[in-house]
This record gives structure tokens, C-alpha cells and sequence, in this order.
């Protein structure tokens, strides 16, 4: 069989992909005998293309399944996509504009016909993308959380917990985002650090004798228009003159009351605050105290509407500016001043928010939160790594209701039906509502015709909460085989930024609906981000693309490239050079494969290699112990750290070279039957990481039966292994990196052979490892001696001595002058250090750790001149 001197992925890749998914090998169906292991992949958004977080998401959760799947478990991997209401709606919006067509101009009927057309032509992008990364998601099981059984699903939610008392309708200050045109959660708000400008304005007191002003500082002078107070301290001794006072809006010239609240800072600022309660969430609970009115001064996208009565039509930033101007040139701004500030964003649109009362449907919290948080904190679900059960704790111990509605046309409809007398009901169809209605008015008249349906949809994240039961049809059918085999899943693998978001509320639905947990672990990935700790996004152009990286390094390379420097919840500082550290562990796997592959055999040879086997058999079990252990503590990146030493250094770099026969001569039969199973074992463990380079190598080292693939081999089991034997080799493999060392510095070749004497308590200790050292090192004689050997290079591994005689083998003149050389360079580096600790000002100002480092490098210096002092006196 010819094999091609290197590896290349494109050739495999395609081909093994297609092969499992014609056999089915991704497929998942109950099955009483086989234990489940189930995972559903927090869906993407239809919008998104695959970016490196995803990369790293998926690649674990991939890895979790193809072990479970080895493992002879009923391993099956949900797929599926997010309909994201906010960002899909945006991107139909463009897409009409490109067209030459406006939202407003065209009804909600032919807006979500749009809206699929986009979602059928771009939606799947990302699923296929995930297939490049070797993904083995069961692709039948794809879901849409707008599918029609998963909004039914949506909808019956909403019923059942308006019907419990969970979801109410109010007036409420929301965050609103005036470039989406809808309200947001507060989990969809990002803060922004950013500098902004406070502005000190005059207005006049009422009624003084002359002009009189008061000063009020405030971010935002283009909310004047809607104050409906000022208010101060009732102890501040500066303004006990004001009680009872009325003051001047400027500009506008309209009288508002002086208030009185303990609220206000006397500290802060000028001790006085403007009261705007339609734009901000702390005035509006004072006007509410104080029974204040309320006057919103913006309309949906922002601009300033007729209550403003001044800057009508324009934006609330432009308004911010020409305010400003207006009121330099009036006299009535006192100063501006730049300060630190925090900018409330929209997750999705990046518009700053506005916040804003507004008639929105909201979902109770507090009650579901309970055992959602308690099973956190118990460890009936297990967050990894831990550190953020204090954040979650902290969360839902504060957690607020929930603002369910959108003022958006992408997402499930609220069912919520209004009668012409604005009395509402809520029902999963119009014809329920209808007959609903009938019976609590009375009103047998009532039509279809009659009842209007609420026009806002459903926040995205009301979906996706129900993800793990809805997947599995647990509310179309709650004891259906699917839900009752597969749910709760095993792990969640996702981003700490959704831990609120998503997460926590999953674990609610899970108690609330199904009285169970979701999962049993959330594995919760770091952040992606380049050598500089930014967060890779588009914006900043910082992010590599994923399937660039793929088509250059291959899906192993890139896989475990990303996983080499991940541990659970840290961060990764990205850097091209892990995927090229992937790529070239790919290419020494192939390697090692086309070496043992090239050997020719000869059955009547013997067996020369039994102490080398038995210990690479008793190391990958050493090592299959750790690999284990990793897994079991979600220690992923650990767990791949663990299987590259097993590969690289032990089964590469020291098996092979112990076993490989000379140049062009033939291996004998034991030796090569039991390499291969050793390549085998070390595949399977490897596959889950890199499931590509393993497969072809795995098909192409035997003939392999019809359904006898790597991806479905069982995983190693559990062996004994002889600790004895694999720390003896350590020290061998030492000895050998020890001699390599000596040859390396004193340029003696590697084809050269040396001499060994060994001063050592018991002989017996080396007699099977002889030969390997003799091997590894290129040794011609090896001798036990008792006493110190003459004119030879000494070193110490594990108490024994080892000397190599170096006569012949070296210019003793040309090595002294060096070791002279060198003794008189570290003596002189050890005065500067020993002066340094003498120097009472630095031992007793410097830190702890600096100190003991000059210490070590004492101690070190020390060392290295008794070692020269020795190799001198032999020579």
C-alpha cells in the first residue's frame, strides 16, 4: 500500500464525514439496553456564521459525545438554530431596504413571508459550517425554535404560567432600544465604559426678589422638557430656603416644584436633582413617592415628540446639541465638566439605551428562581468550574421579572386577545380566546372579528428557555419515548456570558414544567481573544476566519489547537501558532504511522523488545488513569495535554525509537502485532480530539469490517499497570536524555559510539533496560564500577552514578580552556549576586519573591561551579 508522505486533510476530512453520516453513526433512537447520554447544542442564531467561539463550543461538546458515544452509551447530540427575533428582524429589514422596501409600508403578513424566505436561503448557514469542524450531532433531530411544535410549545407555556398568576401586564420602565424599536431585558444590556459630559444648569426660583438660581447637574439636558421636579435634601442647609418654592425648566420656562427627599445626596453634585420620571428608573420611583406626573418626551426610534415642545422631530442626540448650544447662548449653563461613565447599550443593535415606561408583558421571577437556585447550590447541577456559583448565587438571590414582550413581528405572537371594550383574554388559538370570552362577558354576540391579538411578540430567550424539553417534544407529548429516555440531559457546554440569559432560566423551566433538572453539568467555555485580551469580533477585525483556518490547518489541527490552551471557564488568548502546534501533532501522529506501516516483517525473528512492551502497555494505562480523570472533572484541555505526552513523547519519540529495527532490516512479528494494538488503543483515546487523522490511519492499518469504525470502537477500559516498571524507564529515558545532552555539548556526534561505566548500589536494577539504553544512546560497552571513574564526563539520575570516559572523544586542552572559561563567568556571576543579598537596603525593600529568586539563583550558580570544579579536576 502506497502512503502518501503527508498527511493532507482535505482529502480525508470530506470523505469521512460523509462516510459516518451514510451510516448513520450520528444517529440517535432510544434504546432501554444502552445507557443515554444526551447534550443539546445552545442553538445559534439563524443570523450567525460560525466565529471562533463557536469553534471552541462546538469542538467540546463534540468531544463529550464522540467519548460517550466509544463508550457504548446512547450518545446523542441535539442540533438546531435560534430564530433571534432582534437580529433576524434587522437582517429582513436590510434585506427590504436593498429592495427598496420599507417595513412600515407593507403588513406583518408580508413582512414573515420575507422573513422566512431569508431564514430558509441563510438560516441553515451555520449548521452546515459546523459539519467542516467534524461536529456528529444527530443532523435528523435539527430544530427551530420557531418551528410550528416548538412555538405551540411557546404558547401553551405562556397560557399555563398567566393562568398560575406568573406573567401580568403593566406600565413598567423598561430598556428601550429606539434602533430595534422594542423593549429589552436587562440581560440584554451591555455596559459601555465611555466619557461623558455633565452639564451644570441654572434654574430660576419663582417669586424671589431678584434673579435667584438654583444649580442642577445632569448627563442628559435634553430630558429637561419632561422634568416635573427638582429635588433636595430636606436637611440640606442650603436650600431650606427653596421649601415650598416652584422653579423655572429653562428654555422652556415652565414652573415645577421644589420637592423634599432624604433620596437626595447632599454630598453629590450641587446637592439638587432634576426629576424626569418618563427617562430614568430612579426618578420615576421618586415621582411615584411624591406622586408626581409623568411626561415622555420621545418617540419609539428616539427622536423627540410633541411634548417636548421644543427640538420636536429631532434626535435625542442632535437634540442634546443644539440644546446645549441654546443654553450657553441664554446664559443658563454654568459649566460643563468630562467624568467617567458607564453607556448602557443594546446587546443586538449597539443603539444606547433609553429607559422608558412602557405598557409591556412581564414574567414573575422570584418563585421559579428558588429551586433553580437551590439546585445549584446543592450540586444537583454542577457548574464547572465552580468559581461562578457565587455569581449565579448572587444573581438570582437579586433577580428581577422578567420583560417577556418585543415590539417586533419575528417571534411567536403573545396570546393575548383584546375585546372592543379593552378587556383582554389569553388563550392558545383566536377560537379558544373567542369562546373564552363569550363566557366572562356574558356576550354570546362576540365574533372573531371582534377580538384584536396583541401585536408584540415574545423575547427570543422565552423560546429558548425551553430548549432541553422542547427538542424532545415535552410539551406537545410530556411522556412521549423521547423525553421520558433522554431527558434531563447529561452536560451543557456554554459561554459564562448567558449563564443568566439562558442557563439559569432553563434550570427554572426544567423544576417548573418537568420538576426535574435540565442537565447535570454546564461546562461553561472562556472567552476567545487575541494576544492583546480583546474579544475577537468583526468590528475590531481581530478574529480569524474559522473555516480559513480549517481549509489552512486542517479541522484536527484547528480542534485541537483550541483546545490546548482552554481550561474551563479562562479565557483563551488566541494565537495561530496553537492551530499550527495542532496541524504539526497531526503530522507526527501520520508519521509514526508511516514509519510502523514501512517496516517489512520476518516471522522467523524473535522478539527482542518485551521489556519495551511491557512498558508502554503499563504507560498507557498510567496514563489512561489521568486521561479519566480529566474527563470526569471536565478538564478537557487537560485531558487532550494528557493524551499529546502519551502520543508524543511516549508512543513517538521513546516506543518507537526503542522497537525500530535497524536501517532496511525487518521487524520481527510480536513486536509489530503488538505496536499496532498499541496504535490502536492510542487512536481511540486521541479520536475523540481529533476524529479525522484518526479514522483514516484507524481503516488504513488493518482491513477493517463494514461497520468497524473508530468512531464506534469501544474506549479503552481501565487496566493494572506496573508503577515500578514505568518510573524505572523515567529514569532511563533520563539517563538516555542525560548522554544526548553530554554529546550535544562537547559536539560529539550521535553516530559515534561511547562508552557507559555505572557506579550503583544493585546491578540488577538495569539488567532489563540495558539494551534500550544502548540503543537510544548509540552505547558500545556498559560497565558497573565502584569507585569514581578518571578522565570521564559524570552525571546523577535517581542516586546512580554515570560516567563517559572521554579520551578519544574530545580536545581535553580546547574543554578545559572552555570549563575554564565558564568557571570564571559564573564565579563572577555569583559575586554580583552574593552582593546583592548583602545589601541590607534591598534584602529589606524588595518583595519576598524577588528575594527568594535571588537566592535560588545563589544556590544555582553554586551548584554549576562545584559540577565545573569536577569536570576540571577529571579532566
Amino acid at each position: 500500500m502506497s502512503i502518501s508522505t503527508k498527511y493532507n486533510p482535505r482529502e480525508v476530512e470530506e470523505k469521512w464525514y460523509s462516510s459516518w453520516m451514510q451510516r448513520g453513526f450520528f444517529r440517535s433512537k432510544p434504546n432501554p439496553k444502552k445507557e443515554p447520554y444526551t447534550i443539546v447544542i445552545p442553538p445559534p442564531n439563524v443570523t450567525g456564521v460560525l466565529h471562533m467561539g463557536h469553534m471552541l463550543n462546538n469542538t467540546i461538546q463534540d468531544v463529550l459525545i464522540r467519548r460517550a458515544r466509544m463508550k457504548g452509551k446512547e450518545a446523542c447530540w441535539v442540533p438546531g438554530t435560534d430564530h433571534a427575533s432582534i437580529a433576524t428582524e434587522a437582517k429582513v429589514v436590510a434585506m427590504l431596504k436593498e429592495r427598496g422596501i420599507d417595513k412600515k409600508d407593507i403588513s406583518r403578513e408580508e413582512f414573515l413571508t420575507y422573513a422566512w424566505e431569508w431564514k430558509e436561503k441563510y438560516g441553515g448557514i451555520i449548521l452546515e459550517q459546523l459539519k467542516k469542524l467534524g461536529a456528529s450531532c444527530d443532523w435528523d433531530r435539527t430544530r427551530f425554535t420557531m418551528e410550528d411544535d416548538l412555538s405551540a410549545a411557546v404558547i401553551e407555556v405562556f397560557v399555563d404560567l398567566y393562568r398560575k398568576g406568573l406573567i401580568y401586564r403593566g406600565v413598567r420602565m423598561v430598556n428601550w432600544d429606539p434602533l430595534g424599536g422594542t423593549a429589552l431585558s436587562d440581560e440584554e444590556v451591555i455596559p459601555k465604559d465611555t466619557m461623558a459630559k455633565m452639564y451644570h444648569l441654572n434654574y430660576e426660583v419663582v417669586g424671589a426678589s431678584e434673579p435667584t438660581y438654583i444649580t442642577v447637574a445632569t448627563s442628559r439636558p435634553e430630558t429637561i422638557m419632561a422634568d416635573v421636579a427638582v429635588a433636595v435634601n430636606p436637611n440640606d442647609p442650603r436650600y431650606t430656603h427653596l421649601h415650598g418654592k416652584s422653579v423655572r425648566i429653562p428654555l422652556l420656562g415652565k414652573e415645577i416644584p421644589v420637592i423634599l427627599d432624604e433620596y437626595v445626596s447632599i454630598e453629590f453634585g450641587t446637592g439638587a436633582l432634576k426629576v424626569t420620571p418618563a427617562h430614568d428608573l430612579n426618578d420615576y420611583e421618586l415621582g411615584q413617592k411624591h406622586k408626581l406626573p409623568i411626561i415622555d418626551i420621545l418617540n419609539n426610534d428616539g427622536t423627540l415628540n410633541e411634548q417636548a415642545q421644543l427640538y420636536v422631530g429631532q434626535d435625542r442626540f442632535a437634540a442634546r446639541r443644539n440644546i446645549v448650544k441654546d443654553l450657553q447662548e441664554a446664559g443658563l449653563l454654568v459649566k460643563m465638566e468630562e467624568y467617567a461613565s458607564v453607556l448602557q447599550t443594546s446587546e443586538r443593535t449597539g443603539a444606547v439605551i433609553e429607559p422608558r415606561l412602557s405598557m409591556q408583558w412581564f414574567c414573575k421571577m422570584d418563585a421559579m428562581a428558588k429551586p433553580a437556585l437551590d439546585a445549584v447550590m446543592n450540586d444537583e447541577i454542577r457548574l464547572h468550574p465552580p468559581k461562578f456559583k457565587n455569581m449565579y448565587r448572587s444573581w438570582m438571590e437579586g433577580i428581577r421579572d422578567w420583560c417577556i414582550s418585543r415590539q417586533l413581528w419575528w417571534g411567536q405572537r403573545i396570546p393575548a386577545f383584546y375585546l372592543p371594550d379593552g378587556s383582554f383574554v389569553v388563550a392558545t388559538t383566536a377560537e379558544e380566546a373567542l369562546e373564552l370570552a363569550r363566557r366572562e362577558n356574558g356576550n354570546e354576540q362576540l365574533q372573531l372579528s371582534d377580538l384584536r391579538q396583541d401585536e408584540d411578540v415574545l423575547d427570543t430567550w422565552f423560546s429558548s428557555w425551553l430548549w432541553p424539553i422542547s427538542v424532545f417534544d415535552g410539551f406537545k407529548d410530556p411522556d412521549n419515548k423521547d423525553i421520558l429516555y433522554y431527558y434531563p440531559t447529561n452536560d451543557l457546554v456554554t459561554a459564562p456570558e448567558i449563564l443568566f440569559f439562558w442557563v439559569a432560566r432553563m434550570i427554572m423551566a426544567g423544576y417548573e414544567f418537568r420538576k426535574e433538572p435540565p442537565f447535570r453539568n454546564v461546562y461553561l467555555t472562556g472567552i476567545v481573544r487575541d494576544a492583546q485580551g480583546r474579544k475577537m469580533s468583526k468590528s475590531l477585525g481581530n478574529s480569524p476566519d474559522p473555516l480559513d483556518l480549517i481549509d489552512q490547518y486542517g479541522a484536527d489541527g484547528v480542534r485541537a489547537g483550541m483546545l490546548f490552551s482552554s481550561p474551563a471557564g479562562n479565557d483563551l488568548l488566541f494565537d495561530e501558532k496553537l492551530v499550527e502546534q495542532g496541524r504539526n501533532f497531526s503530522n507526527k501522529i501520520w508519521n509514526a504511522f508511516r514509519l510502523i506501516k514501512g517496516w517489512e516483517v520476518d516471522e522467523s525473528l524473535p522478539c527482542p523488545n518485551e521489556t519495551a512492551m511491557q512498558w508502554f502497555d503499563s504507560r498507557f494505562n498510567e496514563a489512561f488513569v489521568q486521561i479519566e480523570d480529566h474527563f470526569s472533572k471536565f478538564r478537557i484541555s487537560d485531558a487532550l495535554l494528557a493524551v499529546y505526552k502519551l502520543v508524543w513523547d511516549d508512543f513517538c519519540s521513546s516506543y518507537l525509537e526503542m522497537i525500530k529495527p535497524a536501517y532496511q532490516q525487518p521487524i520481527d512479528k510480536q513486536t509489530i502485532d503488538t505496536t499496532v494494538e498499541y496504535l490502536e488503543r492510542v487512536l481511540k483515546v486521541l479520536h475523540p480530539f481529533m476524529p479525522f487523522i484518526t479514522e483514516e490511519i484507524w481503516h488504513d492499518l488493518r482491513e477493517r469490517k463494514d461497520k468497524e469504525y473508530l468512531i464506534v470502537a469501544a474506549w479503552p477500559k481501565q487496566e493494572k499497570f506496573d508503577k515500578k516498571l514505568t518510573d524505572k524507564m523515567e529514569s532511563v529515558l533520563k539517563v538516555v536524555a542525560a548522554i544526548r545532552n553530554i554529546r550535544n555539548s562537547k559536539n560529539i556526534p550521535h553516530t559515534k559510539s561511547l562508552d557507559l561505566a555505572i557506579k550503583v548500589m544493585n546491578e540488577d536494577g538495569y539488567e532489563h533496560f540495558l539494551s534500550i539504553i544502548r540503543k537510544l544512546a548509540n552505547i558500545n560497552e556498559i560497565s558497573f564500577v565502584k569507585e569514581n571513574l578518571e578522565g570521564a564526563i559524570s552525571f546523577v539520575e535517581a542516586g546512580d552514578e554515570f560516567f563517559i570516559p572521554m579520551e578519544g572523544n574530545i580536545d581535553v586542552e580546547a574543554e578545559r580552556e572552555r570549563l575554564q572559561k565558564e568557571l570564571e563567568y559564573t564565579k563572577g556571576f555569583l559575586n554580583s549576586v552574593v552582593k546583592k543579598l548583602s545589601n541590607e537596603r534591598f534584602v529589606s525593600g524588595a518583595p519576598e519573591a524577588v528575594i527568594a529568586n535571588e537566592r535560588k539563583k545563589q544556590a544555582d550558580a553554586e551548584a554549576k561551579i562545584h559540577a565545573i570544579e569536577q569536570s576540571l579536576a577529571s579532566l
